[in-house]
């Protein structure tokens, strides 16, 4: 094991784990992935808030004849969405919003067995040391609180206002990324040890992780400050770039003082759009750093960190000017999660080539 692996403590992680541990483990984030792009069609489509009860076991059933469709719409005639917007919507069209957010939530009570199943199998079957079973049994813990969230979110749209809060919503989307990167970085740590080393880039790499730990850290902030524009729908309005309200910096920003950052529509538009073009110059000068380096041995992650960054920033412009269409809002926020995950890989893989 080398010696950046011993101290840094990932070394212990992987060599305790059979290599279809990690397998598991990425089966699982690509669950999560897609538990994220559900969500996000929940959301943009406005299916939120039509399922008005929480039932974690009962709730797998679906309305099944018409009778418990009518109970069911029945329930979400009493919601302040429909009352003050969705007003005489028919049965048919409530199906429509129903089976996306039914699938959400069942898709999230799926990736629970398909964690929780092959867990115990593995821990009994050896193929798991016992010093990796309590951070895996934290995951599955972490998992089961993030249904939680989800309701304590939807329930903030049932009281009066017919929308989720925006600070609960991103709340839920930082708790699914926790869960995907820490998954994440298990299973890269397990195939670290049991593929061959990569080439060694010597001391310099060391610079290099630190400017790669920054970018995932800018992205981190980046992509919850995106959780607070889509929760205030603040991508409908100053659909322009790169002035926004007719300036590079607009007036009235942060009404209220610092709350203002969190609040303020205004406000958390330009705080997000100005982190992801300041994400974008750190990671182009660190890309551009690691070619002078590195040169035709700069690692293949840091290309594909390079090259996602500028897709994002590309994804996020478009997504502003064309007023959030479904499809590329949702391609957006999964690109954001793509480019959170090939941080993390390239953190991990340069960690080797020390």
């Amino acid at each position: 094991m080398n010696r950046s692996m011993r101290s840094s403590g990932l070394g212990r992680i992987g060599a305790a784990a059979h290599g279809d541990v990690a397998v598991w483990l990425l089966v699982c984030c690509f669950m999560v992935a897609v538990m994220v792009l559900l969500g996000g069609l929940t959301r943009l489509t406005h299916s939120g808030l039509s399922m008005v009860e929480w039932e974690p076991i009962v709730g797998i059933i679906p309305p099944l004849n018409d009778a418990d469709w009518q109970l069911f719409f029945a329930k979400y005639r009493q919601t302040p969405e429909y009352l003050k917007v969705n007003s005489g919507m028919s049965l048919d069209d409530f199906k429509g919003i129903f089976w996306l957010e039914y699938i959400h939530r069942v898709w999230g009570r799926l990736i629970g067995i398909v964690f929780l199943l092959p867990f115990l199998w593995l821990a009994f079957s050896g193929r798991i040391g016992r010093g990796l079973i309590p951070r895996l049994a934290g995951l599955f813990l972490l998992g089961a609180s993030q249904g939680g969230m989800g309701w304590f979110m939807v329930k903030s749209g049932l009281v009066d206002n017919p929308a989720v809060s925006h600070l609960r919503l991103t709340a839920h989307l930082a708790l699914a990324l926790l869960i995907h990167a820490w998954m994440f970085w298990m299973a890269l740590d397990i195939l670290a040890d049991h593929r061959p080393r990569p080439a060694r880039l010597g001391r310099e790499v060391e610079g290099t992780r630190t400017w790669l730990r920054l970018v995932t850290l800018l992205v981190v902030v980046t992509l919850l400050f995106g959780g607070l524009v889509a929760g205030l729908k603040a991508g409908l309005i100053y659909n322009t770039w790169p002035l926004m309200d007719g300036r590079l910096i607009p007036n009235d920003l942060f009404p209220g003082g610092v709350s203002g950052l969190f609040e303020d529509i205004k406000t958390v538009q330009f705080a997000h759009r100005t982190l992801a073009e300041f994400t974008l110059v750190v990671v182009l000068l660190g890309w551009f750093s690691c070619l002078r380096k590195f040169g035709g041995d700069t690692p293949l992650a840091i290309h594909a960190v390079g090259v996602m960054a500028l897709v994002q920033v590309g994804l996020g412009i478009g997504t502003l000017v064309l007023v959030v269409p479904v499809w590329l809002a949702e391609t957006h926020q999964m690109g954001a999660m793509l480019l959170l995950t090939l941080c993390l890989w390239a953190v991990q893989d340069l960690g080797r080539r020390i």
